[in-house]
């Protein structure tokens, strides 16, 4: 691990302690046996029905990359692909950011194809992913009853105005989506010159980039493949949202029947918190599930840290048990894909020498 990597973590690490502390001295009365209590409540059969659903959004995952994979590798099949996908998760849960980049490192070594390409990719699926969600959150919010019902109508204003900058969001991204696909090589080549007199060819990367992010784009091959990958990106996150539901639902109480609709704001809160995420660990986003639990839906702090946890350990660590098996049955490191996959990506975003 790099000295940037180290600091990173460190920096990580002191935010969440005082978040933690913060956190302890608001729930002074927190009752610990009560705690492990709910756990031993739980109906596993929820549980694993939501560790299915989680599977089969990583499938979807792979059919959506594929579609993206079809006007140059159109031979390349759903299933050869799901192991990169489940390997690249296993990276980014025990890796934290250094095993962002394995997915579509795996995915260009699988089809055969430059790295370059399916960062581009990469970065296009991003998209479609914070789209799908934004569009259901946006309907969650302003569809009538879907949030209005929440214990504390209060927030409802809040998340209002926080889906109107989401929608605004979405919109400025996509039209720029739309421009790079249409003078993509021309805005790169603006920001090379722009940029170019800044240290550590920090114009070439951004050029680099909105290049490769371009080359992403045009992966989308006419009106049905952008319907179909708008779709399935909504299913991947209708079925995580589903997951959710079996998780809190295991529970078996009033407090955690909250409605599938109600529950996209949980995912809203544990995505932002997994901005603050320490490798293996987490820490953000089961701290900002909890949190959602406790103040928005007014379930009481034991059972929404034991719900928070194991919302975690179902929607983002299950992947690592069977991701390990793939990546040892492939004779795989992750840390050295870690490695390969970021040198990689440094050597495509090395400027070029100055003449």
């Amino acid at each position: 691990m790099d000295k940037k990597r180290i600091l990173a973590s460190v920096v990580v690490f002191l935010i969440l302690a005082i978040l933690v502390y913060l956190q302890y001295r608001h729930w002074r009365s927190f009752d610990w046996g009560t705690f492990w209590s709910q756990l031993h409540r739980i109906k596993k059969i929820h549980v694993l029905h939501a560790i299915a659903l989680v599977y089969a959004a990583y499938v979807l995952r792979a059919l959506r990359w594929k579609i993206f994979l079809k006007p140059v590798r159109p031979k390349v099949k759903t299933f050869d692909l799901v192991a990169p996908m489940m390997i690249g998760f296993t990276g980014l849960a025990l890796l934290g950011r250094a095993g962002e980049f394995i997915r579509p490192y795996l995915v260009a070594r699988r089809a055969d194809l430059s790295f370059s390409s399916q960062l581009g990719v990469w970065a296009v699926e991003r998209v479609f992913d914070v789209g799908a969600f934004a569009v259901l959150i946006v309907l969650a919010i302003f569809l009538p009853s879907a949030l209005q019902s929440i214990p504390h109508p209060e927030y409802y204003l809040q998340f209002r105005d926080a889906g109107f900058v989401l929608v605004v969001g979405v919109a400025a991204a996509a039209a720029a989506a739309v421009l790079i696909s249409r003078s993509g090589d021309k805005i790169a080549q603006w920001i090379e010159k722009r940029f170019s007199h800044l240290a550590s060819g920090f114009g070439h990367r951004m050029a680099q980039k909105v290049r490769e992010f371009g080359a992403g784009l045009n992966t989308i091959h006419g009106p049905f493949s952008l319907l179909s990958l708008t779709a399935l990106s909504l299913i991947i996150w209708y079925v995580t949202a589903l997951a959710y539901k079996e998780v809190t639902h295991s529970y078996g109480v009033d407090a955690l029947e909250i409605p599938v609709s109600q529950l996209l704001i949980l995912m809203g809160a544990s995505m932002a918190g997994s901005m603050l995420q320490l490798p293996a660990v987490g820490g953000g986003s089961q701290m900002a599930t909890i949190a959602t639990l406790s103040s928005v839906f007014d379930v009481p702090p034991e059972m929404a840290a034991s719900c928070g946890i194991l919302l975690w350990l179902v929607t983002f660590a299950a992947v690592v048990p069977v991701g390990l098996l793939l990546a040892h049955h492939e004779r795989l490191s992750l840390r050295k894909l870690s490695v390969e996959s970021h040198q990689a990506e440094e050597s495509d975003y090395r400027p070029p020498p100055s003449t």
